[in-house]
């Protein structure tokens, strides 16, 4: 549920926000929540001697994802959104393979051919009522969801998660503020968008990034990208519910097929029996 909101959430946010401002917001207010908890555990200055990548992990992660998916769901609906971030955990194996992280065999090569088809259905039986720079945009967001948990594996994971959350939700927020304070509204925003973007902040970012921190940990960067197993079908109710978008028949034959090829393309590859001497 943490991670299927959110889609709904920004989507009621940029009708009266621009993307660089919800970025900004989102971090600002999960790093003054998470910032002195940080420092009172004294975990920041470990991850202050690696600052330069926990900055990169930072961009690919936070700050260039959040906006294209700010900027997306201008363009596409939360359902459309949610669905396309299905394709994350294929672009995680492939990193793992290429890597010599995880072993790729061909039950998992045909899972990720299963995958790539359901996308092209999602779409491609679609294409006419889609936007070409919204379906570009999440392509980036899938590319960077995917390499933001290889990163923190590989070069972070003995650092400690609360300290590397704070402080790349700091940097990004850094990042932004000039750029929200050139692009605030006009007005006060509604109180609808002011409840989403809190939620945003509180619930889809200060607590979820501490519960993703430890499915990385326990499952490594590949499963810990499950959670986007559950998430696009929670979004995509929730669209059609609450936002009246369309969930059309290209939609549901994609996820699912999205959905068998994540399972299978991220299944634990199968290890040969040895005999006992």
């Amino acid at each position: 549920m943490i991670w299927g909101i959110p889609y709904l959430l920004i989507r009621v946010a940029v009708r009266e926000v621009t993307p660089a401002t919800l970025v900004f917001l989102r971090t600002g207010i999960a790093t003054l929540l998470l910032l002195p908890l940080a420092a009172h555990r004294a975990e920041l200055r470990p991850v202050l001697a690696r600052w330069r990548i926990v900055a990169v992990f930072a961009i690919i992660e936070i700050a260039v994802p959040w906006v294209l998916l700010s900027s997306a769901e201008r363009r596409v609906s939360s359902s459309l959104a949610a669905l396309l971030i299905a394709a994350t955990p294929f672009v995680g194996v492939a990193l793992a393979a290429a890597t010599g992280g995880e072993r790729f065999d061909g039950r998992r090569l045909a899972g990720l051919v299963v995958g790539i088809a359901g996308v092209a259905a999602i779409v491609g039986l679609d294409l006419g009522q889609t936007s070409g720079i919204g379906l570009v945009e999440m392509a980036g967001v899938v590319v960077c969801y995917a390499v933001g948990p290889w990163l923190l594996s590989r070069y972070l994971g003995d650092l400690p998660s609360l300290g590397v959350i704070a402080a790349s939700l700091t940097l990004t927020a850094l990042a932004y503020a000039p750029i929200a304070a050139l692009q605030l509204p006009s007005s006060v925003p509604s109180g609808r968008v002011i409840a989403s973007i809190a939620t945003l902040a509180l619930v889809c970012t200060a607590l979820a990034f501490v519960l993703f921190f430890e499915l990385i940990a326990e499952g490594g960067p590949v499963r810990g990208n499950l959670i986007t197993y559950i998430n696009p079908a929670v979004a995509a109710i929730l669209g059609v519910l609450v936002l009246d978008e369309r969930f059309t028949v290209g939609m549901g034959i994609g996820f699912v097929l999205v959905l068998a090829g994540s399972v299978t393309a991220a299944g634990r590859t199968r290890q040969p029996v040895v005999a006992e001497p």
